[in-house]
């Protein structure tokens, strides 16, 4: 399936499509002193993992109910019952 090209254009190879866009930084590398770009650090935990798992709708908007009422997500909430389900059953 297609994607949709992005809306305007990119700001700096003036594409018009993901096609326009990609063929352009083929072409180009960005210049060694950029003055727009910022250096970042960030940490990525490679061991993470999240499983999807399905729920049945009615059930899920049960648990969405009651997770806002707790004042946290439905995830957080299915984890934490989870994980109390698997230390009772020890």
């Amino acid at each position: 399936m297609k994607r949709p090209p992005p809306k305007g254009t990119s700001s700096v190879s003036k594409g018009k499509s993901y096609a326009a866009i990609g063929a352009y930084w083929d072409a180009h590398e960005l210049p060694p002193t950029d003055a727009k770009r910022k250096s970042v650090d960030f940490a990525v935990d490679i061991r993470r993992r999240q499983y999807l798992v399905a729920i049945e709708p009615e059930l899920f908007a049960k648990v969405r109910r009651r997770a806002a009422k707790q004042g946290v997500s439905a995830e957080r909430l299915l984890n934490l019952w989870a994980r109390e389900k698997c230390a009772a059953s020890r």
